[in-house]
């Protein structure tokens, strides 16, 4: 392959790349506002840019890093931890191990 047609077919690749994700990306970010999943169609979008931008792999991170802070707080934070953690099966053990014996 000649030098021109390699340099052409990296800047196509670029441009291609950078409508696709940008669109994606675009279209995350309204649907922050908008109807839709924005939580799965911004990160797509960052994912498909980061294929040849740098600074779409930085933000991809950072964004992988607040989902993980998410979910990490909402585990945390959720009523199964802060309940009694005895299982049904103790109860009802103890319950029979009280009774009267004949």
């Amino acid at each position: 392959m000649s030098e021109l047609a390699h340099q052409t077919y990296v800047v196509a690749r670029k441009v291609v790349i950078a409508l696709i994700g940008g669109t994606i990306t675009l279209i995350g970010i309204a649907m922050i506002v908008l109807p839709g999943p924005a939580f799965i169609v911004l990160p797509a979008g960052l994912a498909i840019l980061a294929i040849e931008f740098a600074w779409a792999r930085r933000w991809l991170k950072k964004v992988k890093q607040m989902a993980q802070e998410a979910v990490d707080k909402i585990h945390h934070n959720s009523p199964h931890k802060q309940a009694n953690h005895s299982s049904p099966h103790s109860a009802t053990s103890t319950a029979t191990d009280s009774a009267p014996k004949k």
